[in-house]
């Protein structure tokens, strides 16, 4: 299983990838597979403000809609626009291209609840 070990993740198998106090958030190779093949991302909080575990958006594929949940607070930017056209992105590149927002995070955001890449193999049994 494909887990970077220069991301975090949370328990709800959400990534980021933190560029300054800039966030990158997606689902995890797990969370795609698991899903199976992505055909429409949802994300209707550009602009707003949420706390952790918000719902920031959802994800739907062929069998299920999932809700997409904020692993730290702060102000979503930007919606990956790719994905609009290319909802399959998440499954072909769920760690670049199929990033989903793009987040600024609190300025005192507190990380400690989330995961490092071998804590997160465990979850998932990898």
């Amino acid at each position: 299983m494909n887990i970077p070990a220069n991301l975090l993740y949370t328990k709800d198998h959400e990534w980021l990838r933190i560029e300054d106090d800039i966030a990158f958030i997606g689902i995890t190779n797990f969370a795609q597979s698991e899903l199976g093949d992505i055909v429409y991302v949802e994300i209707e909080t550009v602009d707003e403000t949420l706390k952790q575990n918000d719902v920031f958006g959802s994800v739907e594929a062929v069998k299920t809609v999932s809700d997409l949940f904020l692993p730290v607070n702060g102000e979503v930017l930007e919606s990956n626009p790719k994905l609009e056209d290319n909802p399959e992105l998440v499954n072909d590149d769920p760690y670049g291209e199929g990033w989903m927002i793009k987040l600024k995070m609190d300025a005192n955001t507190d990380l400690k609840d989330l995961l490092k890449a071998d804590a997160y193999a465990l979850l998932i049994g990898s």
